[in-house]
């Protein structure tokens, strides 16, 4: 980026006021003082004219960038591991191309499972949006709350209750996200397969690196919170 132009949308500086990017984030102006405080800066073109409009620079559908994931939709679609849904044990009524049902028949992601009980298991989340996110899930392929029998609705309660109670001894979170995506249009990307999301949250955890730089830091792998989470779940049994 470095000797890239930037028109700059300060109030009171002149139209002809630039500002040029350095490396290592160093800023040089072409007025003395420039107010800096106040500047919402746009890129423009080496050479545009200084009175560019905001118009000029904004225009299109929207100004988010995109990070493509297409390994994400191998997921989403079950494609991840169909050989190995091959070999499984399915119960009836499962998909064998649903995560969650694989998942139940001891299959892909299992070794995520923090805890089996007699109708639900709790695991990770291969996608978390905070370290230690666990989603309670009915072994049955169940897509709607009111579709859950009474000993299905009991023990996705009670394991969501433990799952607090757990997260809570290992790594002290100030508040929760509680709840159930139900439908697509609702955020839910496996909604045909219905779980229910624990999510720890830190004040602060929606810093600049998720706000500004549209990325998610998570400093333990998967595989050593499970096991963190799994050992705790034991204690408190």
């Amino acid at each position: 980026m470095s000797g890239e132009r930037w028109a700059s949308n300060l109030s009171g500086v002149s139209d002809g006021c630039s500002l040029t990017f350095h490396p290592f984030g160093r800023w040089t102006s072409n007025v003395a003082s420039p107010r800096a405080v106040a500047c919402s800066p746009l890129r423009v073109a080496v050479g545009s004219s200084p009175r560019t409009r905001v118009a000029d620079v904004t225009e299109g559908p929207d100004r988010l960038q995109r990070l493509y994931t297409p390994y994400r939709m191998s997921y989403v679609r079950g494609e991840e591991s169909e050989a190995d849904a091959g070999e499984l044990t399915l119960a009836a009524g499962a998909d064998p191309s649903c995560p969650f049902c694989r998942i139940a028949a001891g299959g892909a992601q299992s070794e995520l499972v923090v805890h089996r009980g007699e109708a639900c298991f709790v695991v990770l989340n291969l996608y978390p949006y905070n370290p230690g996110h666990l989603m309670v899930v009915p072994n049955r392929h169940v897509a709607d709350y009111t579709d859950l029998s009474a000993a299905e609705t009991a023990e996705v309660a009670s394991l969501s209750q433990h799952a607090l109670r757990t997260i809570r001894r290992v790594s002290q979170p100030h508040g929760f996200n509680l709840g159930l995506n139900l439908g697509g249009v609702a955020g839910g990307s496996l909604s045909q397969h219905l779980h229910q999301h624990v999510v720890p949250r830190w004040s602060g955890d929606a810093n600049f690196m998720t706000v500004l730089g549209q990325t998610k830091t998570l400093p333990q792998l998967l595989e050593d919170t499970r096991d963190l989470l799994a050992a705790a779940w034991s204690d408190d049994a």
